[in-house]
């Protein structure tokens, strides 16, 4: 029976099938960097009762990483945003190119939208909300910034999701000029590796940002994400550094499950998607190996793995590969 999953990084959901220790698996179900940004000793103000500036230091740095002048808001991941989203209007038209992350449909819908994923660009124009995730996730397709320009002029209001864009720094909105129309996510976890501190940005107009930061409230993002985040944003080098290896990696683990027999669908620097067979034996058989893998219920040979980080993962990774291919051969 095929593993019910709705996200990455459910590792309770493994170990309750699967059994083990949390600390004896490598999840590799989420699309997070294993090697993140090097912690060092908070700043006395980190611990204290998060202020307007603290907030306000972090977007900047977030604008100064991403290349914009929009303005930002920080939030408590990007996931915070998506949630608050169908309270800032009254509940319409609303579409989602998929197939994509779905926590926007499913956030969307129970705040009384009426929500329809469509597959072609050309299906979100006359919505009242359009969203939109670049690059997708989990295919990692990926969309020029001028036709979502051009997109943005047929919808009301169009949110473009870059929780993976840093990997891909062409091929963000916010480099340009800020539509009036346009909301654009950010991710901070994902990239610099450290999803548990909830980090990200919102760039829009001010008139969409302010009923934004109202719904989120006071405090919304705790002092540590918010110190760290900046410290992490303004190191370019670590960043370049961390888009080369990330590159060399997803190459090093396309070759690995090509042998296997799996073949590349898509992805980006932070996550593959190959189509196998059976994704769910495919899952089963890393899962004995204590390597927890993405399964999607709407592709059943569709499997995505992010990347391992010591060369002890990428060593019980290709073992478990290595008698994934025998067992096919």
């Amino acid at each position: 029976m095929a593993v019910i999953q709705t996200h990455g990084g459910d590792l309770d959901l493994a170990i309750r099938r699967f059994g083990g220790a949390a600390a004896a698996w490598i999840d590799l179900s989420t699309g997070i960097n294993r090697i993140p940004y090097p912690l060092t000793d908070w700043p006395a103000e980190a611990t204290a009762l998060p202020t307007r500036a603290m907030e306000t230091a972090a977007a900047a740095a977030a604008a100064r990483a991403y290349g914009t002048s929009w303005s930002g808001l920080a939030l408590a991941g990007a996931q915070a945003a998506i949630q608050a989203l169908p309270r800032l209007a009254a509940p319409g038209d609303a579409r989602v190119l998929g197939p994509t992350y779905s926590e926007h449909a499913r956030s969307l819908t129970a705040g009384g939208w009426t929500v329809r994923e469509v597959a072609a660009l050309a299906d979100l124009r006359g919505a009242e909300l359009a969203v939109v995730v670049n690059p997708n996730n989990p295919t990692g397709a990926i969309l020029d910034p001028a036709i979502l320009r051009d997109l943005a002029r047929d919808v009301r209001l169009l949110v473009v999701d870059e929780s993976f864009a840093d990997v891909v720094p062409n091929v963000s909105l916010l480099p340009g000029a800020e539509p009036a129309n346009v909301l654009v996510l950010r991710s901070f976890g994902k990239f610099f590796g450290l999803a548990g501190l909830r980090l990200g940005f919102a760039f829009a107009a001010p008139p969409l940002l302010g009923p934004l930061s109202a719904a989120l409230g006071p405090w919304a993002v705790n002092g540590p994400a918010l110190s760290v985040g900046v410290r992490a944003l303004d190191d370019t080098d670590w960043q370049a550094r961390t888009r080369t290896r990330l590159a060399e990696d997803a190459r090093r683990l396309d070759g690995l499950s090509s042998a296997a027999g799996w073949a590349l669908l898509g992805g980006t620097g932070l996550f593959r998607l190959y189509q196998t067979a059976d994704a769910a034996a495919a899952q089963a058989h890393l899962a004995r190996h204590r390597i927890w893998s993405r399964v999607f219920d709407y592709a059943p040979g569709w499997l995505r793995l992010g990347l391992p980080a010591a060369q002890a993962e990428w060593a019980r990774l290709a073992t478990a590969l290595e008698k994934t291919s025998a067992r096919q051969g």
